[in-house]
């Protein structure tokens, strides 16, 4: 999953007395950083398994709220009863980006690498840089600005040598292109849920992301005809899985660190994602780098990495 921006995230509660011992956040960081490598892994599983791209969004959101219902109803319900109207408003509209992030990330693989694809859908920081300009007038810093001309440099790379080693058949271009859509929305969502967060308790929050992101996406399912039932026992475990690990496990690890380390060194850690997942669909599906991309991939990095370096300064 992309990375995390404080621009993007509320500030946390003050932390409590009785902090955790120096080296726990880290841990938790690297257990999170792992689950959600899977993320790209698991959905290719899923679709060799027969279910559809946007029945995996469905499923993967909708379990998931599913399985935190109960703590959110035992910890926030009484804040789930006085939601206001602006509130609900905020819970519609980042749960409609959260379920396009998902439906447009998720199909991207269909077409194009599991590095590319991860590449490129975590360049939410440098979106969220450019929208803060654009609609608020804040100007990013020159450390970032440069991040973000590195990045995109990246991303151009990427597209371009897609492009010349395409598989007969395979349209990588179209899978990129769903990938930084995909980004796009999920900055989107950021940018929503960030004024939602600040007023809720995270299971709250998340119970109200992912349970209201799966209802567009049960909507999209029943206009398009795509089936939820039908599919085989290992289809819905591994569904099961990307709800428990990248979603749930992910990034509830990277919300709880956010106590302990600073955001910035969150949205760094997360630059370890892509280069997982990579590695992992190297292991799982051979899949390897033409030297373009290759090339493509350090300079998003690399840009992403001053991106945040440079935020806030």
């Amino acid at each position: 999953m992309p990375p995390i921006s404080k621009e993007a995230m509320p500030p946390e509660p003050p932390e409590q007395a009785g902090a955790p011992p120096r080296w726990l956040p880290f841990l938790v960081l690297a257990v999170g950083l792992l689950a959600i490598s899977f993320g790209a892994i698991l959905a290719r599983f899923a679709q060799a398994e027969g279910l559809p791209s946007l029945a995996i969004a469905t499923l993967r959101l909708g379990l998931a709220a599913l399985i935190i219902t109960p703590l959110a109803l035992w910890q926030s319900a009484r804040t789930l009863r006085t939601l206001s109207a602006r509130q609900a408003l905020l819970t519609a509209g980042a749960g409609f980006f959260l379920a396009l992030h998902f439906a447009t990330w998720i199909s991207s693989l269909e077409y194009t690498s599991v590095a590319s694809s991860t590449a490129l859908v975590t360049t939410n920081l440098l979106w969220i840089g450019i929208a803060s300009f654009l609609l608020f007038g804040e100007r990013p810093s020159r450390l970032m600005s440069v991040g973000i001309v590195v990045s995109l440099s990246g991303s151009l790379l990427i597209f371009w040598s897609d492009s010349r080693h395409s598989a007969a058949g395979s349209q990588p271009l179209l899978g990129n292109f769903l990938a930084v859509a995909g980004s796009w929305c999920f900055s989107a969502y950021l940018l929503l849920g960030r004024r939602l967060r600040a007023s809720l308790p995270l299971p709250a929050y998340v119970w109200l992301a992912y349970g209201s992101a799966a209802c567009f996406l049960v909507v999209a399912c029943l206009g398009s005809g795509t089936a939820l039932a039908g599919y085989g026992a290992t289809a819905y475990l591994v569904a099961l899985g990307m709800a428990v690990g990248p979603q749930l496990l992910g990034h509830t690890s990277y919300n709880w660190s956010l106590k302990h380390v600073s955001p910035t060194f969150i949205a760094v850690v997360t630059l370890g994602e892509p280069v997982g997942s990579a590695l992992l669909a190297w292991l799982f599906f051979g899949e390897s780098f033409a030297f373009v991309q290759g090339v493509g991939f350090v300079l998003l990095l690399a840009g992403i990495y001053l991106a945040a370096r440079g935020e806030g300064r």
